[in-house]
């Protein structure tokens, strides 16, 4: 079995990983949206121009809803928040909004990146936040990914 200090330093640094990723594709999409991609833009047909500022807006939802999520696993890390709080509805990983694979790859390279890297990070945060209802309740997400490893070795 995994001993308590090495799962609570595998999941803050797990936590800390994710944060850091969260907010570097954000910091990368603001700065793509905000600016080259404004130019980027200007090249499309209107169609598709308004299809790329859609995509930007979901890029920034899925982003939000995932570094709320990570803010959450530290707040209950931190002991700001008890697990049964973080488990609430409102704390829970909010929906991704669904990107067309059609639309998407009429966009920019940049653009499509970017939209593949947000859909990428929300997906395998849905997966850890799934997997924290298969178990019973422990300290976080990570925790229950923990509690799986500890019964299969």
């Amino acid at each position: 079995m995994l001993c308590a200090a090495f799962r609570s330093q595998f999941q803050s640094r797990l936590i800390d990983s994710l944060y850091a990723e969260a907010m570097l594709l954000a910091e990368s999409a603001r700065g793509y949206f905000d600016e080259a991609g404004r130019d980027e833009r200007g090249t499309l047909d209107p169609i598709a121009r308004v299809a790329f500022s859609c995509e930007s807006l979901k890029v920034t939802t899925r982003l939000m809803h995932v570094i709320a999520w990570v803010l959450t696993q530290r707040a209950v890390e931190a002991g700001e928040i008890s697990w049964s709080q973080a488990r609430e509805p409102v704390r829970r990983l909010g929906a991704s909004p669904e990107s067309e694979d059609a639309v998407v790859a009429s966009l920019p390279t940049r653009a499509r990146m970017l939209i593949h890297a947000s859909l990428d990070l929300h997906r395998r945060l849905d997966r850890l936040d799934q997997m924290a209802d298969e178990e019973p309740p422990s300290t976080s997400p990570v925790g229950a990914l923990h509690a799986r490893l500890d019964r299969a070795f």
